[in-house]
């Protein structure tokens, strides 16, 4: 899906009385998603150990 369809899409299926700001939400969230969709296809991850220890180190 391309971005205009997605960002369309996104703003269809928010509920009538949603504001500018649920809007926004949720644009950055499908902005950040489709991000770390493109980092991961270009190479640019992380083992899920290595998100554990880097994720134990915050919960301290």
């Amino acid at each position: 899906m391309i971005a205009k369809e997605q960002l369309l899409k996104a703003i269809e299926e928010l509920p009538q009385n949603a504001s500018i700001e649920d809007a926004m939400e949720k644009l950055f969230l499908i902005y950040k998603v489709d991000r770390g969709i493109q980092q991961a296809d270009s190479g640019n991850k992380i083992s899920q150990d290595e998100a554990k220890k880097r994720m134990g180190k915050w919960l301290k």
